[in-house]
C-alpha cells in the first residue's frame, strides 16, 4: 500500500497536514463536497487533497478544507481506524472522525459527514447496519448529535472541534475512498423531548439532579446507603456509584473536565468532586449551608443556598476550594444556570428580589422576577433564560434575554415545575404533579406543550447530552428514570 508521501502533489504546502499519525492498513481518498455543491477548497492547500487517483490518503491524515459557515477558515478533518479482531482474520473499519479548527461563524449549523466507494455515488453505512451519514450539531460551540446520529454513536466536544466515534462501525476501512463533509441550518429532531420511554434506575432512591459530561450522565440522590450517584453512558443503562458521603445531594454539574455535586446536608463535606462520575472525593464547602444548585460558566463553578447569612454564594475554579460570596439578598436560592456571559439565580422566596445576575459569580445583583412565586428552576437556550415555579396561577414560567428583564409565559397546567433544560432546539420542562401532563415542552419559552411522560412520577430533574434528554424522579418502582429519543 502506497503511504501519504507517495502521492503526487501539485505544489504541496510545508506542514499543512499536522502531525501524521500511525499508519493503519487501509487508505482514504478526500472528495470534500460543500453546501450547495460549489467546491470551496482554497488553492492553498488543495495540492495536500488526494482526489482519488488510485493512490489514495490513509486514514489518521489531518486534511484542510472550507465549509459555507467557515468562510476563509480552514478546517480540519481527519478520519480514523479501529482493528476489530475476528476468527480467522480481522479487519479496519471506519470508527471515528474529528473535525477541528471551526469558527464560531458556523455556530447554530450542522455538520454532515459521509463516506464513499471508490466509484459509486451511494454513500456506504457507517453505522447501525444502514446509517449512511453522521451529523454533528453545533449549538452555540457546543457539539451535540444531530438528526441521524441519535443513536448508534456519541461524541466528544471541545473548543472548536468535535469528534463523532460510532459504537459499531461498519465500513471497512478498504471500501472507503471519499469523505464529504457539508454544513447546513440545523434540523430539528422531531420526536425529541415528546415521546418518553420508562428506564429503571440503579436504585429506587430520591433522585434529585442528572446532567451530563464527558459521554456520561450522572445523577446523584438524597437517599440511600453508599449507593447516592449512578452513571449511565446512554441514560438506559445505569450503575450505582458511592457517593463521597450519603448526603442530601441535590445538584450536579460538570465542567472543566470535572462533575461537581452539592448538598444540603453533611458536616465538612457539602461538596464532592468526580473526573468521571464513578469515583468521588470529598471537598470542604465554603460553608454548611443549604447548597441546592451548582453549574459552571466562564471557568468558574457557582453554588447557591437556601440557608445562611449573607454567604448563599460559594465559587471555585477547580470545584476543589471554594469561597464564600455575598448573594443580593438571603433569599432560598434553589437555581443557578450560566449563559451569554452571565449567571443568573432564581429563588422561592423574597418580595420583588427573587433573582440575582453576575458577571463572574462574585457580584450580585437583585432583579425583579415576573412574579413573587416559587423559582425552582432556571436554563439558559437558543439567547433566553427560563425559569420555572412550583406555585402561582397561569403564570409559572418567566423568561428574560438577559437575566434582568422578565416576562410572565403561562405553563401547560398549574403543576409544580421543579426542573427545566435546553437541547436540541428545544425547551423541556418536568413536574412532580399533574395527570398524564408531567412533562411540558416549548422551542422558545414562551408557547408551551403538554407532553405524556413515561410515568407520573415525582419528576425532579431533567437534562440533555449524546442527543437524549434524560429526566430522574424521586419517585416510582423500577422506572425512576425516563429518557428521550428519537
Amino acid at each position: 500500500m502506497s503511504s501519504f508521501e507517495d502521492q503526487y502533489f501539485d505544489d504541496p504546502v510545508e506542514d499543512s497536514r499536522g502531525p501524521v499519525k500511525k499508519k493503519l492498513s487501509s487508505a482514504l481518498a478526500f472528495l470534500l463536497l460543500l453546501v450547495g455543491g460549489s467546491y470551496l477548497i482554497q488553492t492553498t492547500f488543495a495540492a495536500n487533497i488526494g482526489l482519488n487517483s488510485g493512490r489514495p490518503v490513509e486514514f489518521g491524515q489531518g486534511i484542510l478544507t472550507t465549509t459555507a459557515c467557515s468562510g476563509s477558515t480552514n478546517l480540519s478533518v481527519t478520519p480514523n481506524s479501529t482493528f476489530v479482531n475476528s476468527a480467522g482474520a480481522g479487519a479496519f473499519y471506519f470508527s471515528s472522525v474529528r473535525v477541528s479548527n471551526i469558527p464560531s461563524s458556523c455556530n447554530g449549523s450542522d455538520f454532515t459527514i459521509n463516506a464513499y466507494g471508490e466509484s459509486s455515488s451511494t454513500p456506504l453505512a457507517l453505522f447501525d447496519s444502514t446509517s449512511t451519514s453522521a451529523v454533528a450539531y453545533n449549538n452555540n460551540g457546543t457539539f451535540e448529535l444531530g438528526v441521524g446520529t441519535l443513536t448508534g454513536a456519541s461524541i466528544s466536544s471541545g473548543s472548536g472541534t468535535f469528534t463523532i466515534t460510532f459504537t459499531n462501525p461498519v465500513a471497512l476501512s478498504s471500501s472507503v475512498f471519499k469523505l464529504t463533509i457539508q454544513s447546513s441550518l440545523h434540523t430539528e429532531s422531531g420526536s425529541t423531548g415528546i415521546a418518553w420511554t420508562s428506564r429503571s434506575s440503579a436504585a429506587n432512591i430520591s433522585w434529585n439532579s442528572v446532567t451530563y459530561g464527558n459521554g456520561t450522565f450522572v445523577a446523584v440522590a438524597g437517599s440511600g446507603t453508599g449507593n447516592r450517584v449512578m452513571t449511565s453512558p446512554d441514560g438506559i443503562t445505569w450503575t450505582s456509584r458511592a457517593s463521597a458521603a450519603d448526603n442530601t445531594w441535590y445538584s450536579v454539574t460538570y465542567g472543566n473536565g470535572l462533575f461537581v455535586a452539592v448538598a444540603n446536608s453533611g458536616v465538612g463535606n457539602r461538596v464532592m468532586t468526580s473526573p468521571d462520575g464513578i469515583t468521588w472525593t470529598s471537598r470542604t464547602s465554603a460553608a454548611d449551608n443549604s447548597w441546592f444548585s451548582v453549574t459552571y460558566g466562564n471557568g468558574t463553578f457557582v453554588a447557591v443556598a437556601a440557608s445562611g447569612t449573607g454567604n448563599r454564594v460559594m465559587t471555585s475554579t477547580n470545584g476543589i476550594t471554594w469561597t464564600s460570596r455575598t448573594s443580593a439578598a438571603d433569599n432560598d436560592w434553589y437555581s443557578v444556570t450560566y449563559g451569554n456571559g452571565t449567571f443568573v439565580a432564581v429563588a422561592i422566596s423574597g418580595t420583588g428580589n427573587r433573582v440575582m445576575t453576575s458577571p463572574d459569580g462574585i457580584t450580585w445583583t437583585s432583579r425583579t422576577s415576573a412574579a413573587d412565586i416559587g423559582w425552582y428552576s432556571v436554563t439558559y437556550g437558543n439567547g433566553t433564560f427560563v425559569a420555572v415555579s412550583y406555585t402561582g396561577t397561569g403564570n409559572r414560567v418567566m423568561t428574560s434575554p438577559n437575566g434582568i428583564t422578565w416576562t410572565s409565559r403561562t405553563s401547560v397546567a398549574d403543576n409544580q415545575w421543579l426542573s427545566v433544560t435546553y437541547g436540541n432546539g428545544l425547551f423541556v420542562a418536568v413536574s412532580n404533579t399533574g395527570v398524564g401532563n408531567r412533562v411540558m415542552t416549548s422551542p422558545d419559552g414562551i408557547t408551551w406543550t403538554a407532553r405524556t411522560s413515561a410515568a407520573d412520577n415525582a419528576w425532579y430533574s431533567v437534562t440533555y447530552g449524546n442527543g437524549t434528554f434524560v429526566a430522574v424522579s424521586y419517585s416510582g418502582t423500577g422506572n425512576r428514570v425516563m429518557t428521550s429519543t428519537p
